[in-house]
């Protein structure tokens, strides 16, 4: 073979790993039902919502815990105070939001404990 040969026979190659192939078809559902099954295994969505819901009360029991038990706590130690809710800078009402920082605190600390165990058990 001479050298123009080889030179021409790598130009083909370079041709056709340049030349593009064409994506094979995807397959259309046959009806609205179909499609539907097929998001909800694609995209996960049964174990999202369930994730969700199981969130949502994981939520409330945080913030019962928070509100009920933590917040009369530390109401105890402030005199003068029935709740954490009256406390007052001047004429800013700061005691909801010492609350819900005290909420947000818990639920961050709950929310990292969990992770925390479930990457120890394996679960990504």
């Amino acid at each position: 073979m001479t050298k123009e040969d080889e030179m021409l026979e790598e130009l083909k190659q370079i041709r056709e790993l340049l030349t593009p192939v064409p994506a094979p078809a995807k397959e259309k559902p046959k009806n609205l039902a179909r499609e539907f099954l097929d998001f909800i295994k694609k995209y996960k969505v049964l174990g999202l919502a369930s994730a969700f819901i199981i969130g949502l009360a994981v939520n409330a029991l945080i913030l019962s815990l928070s509100q009920d038990i933590i917040t009369p706590i530390i109401g105890i130690f402030i005199p003068g105070f029935d709740s954490i809710a009256d406390i007052k800078l001047g004429v800013f009402g700061i005691g909801n939001f010492i609350a819900a920082f005290i909420n947000f605190i818990i639920i961050a600390i709950i929310i990292f404990l969990i992770v925390k165990f479930a990457s120890r058990i394996g679960l990504d």
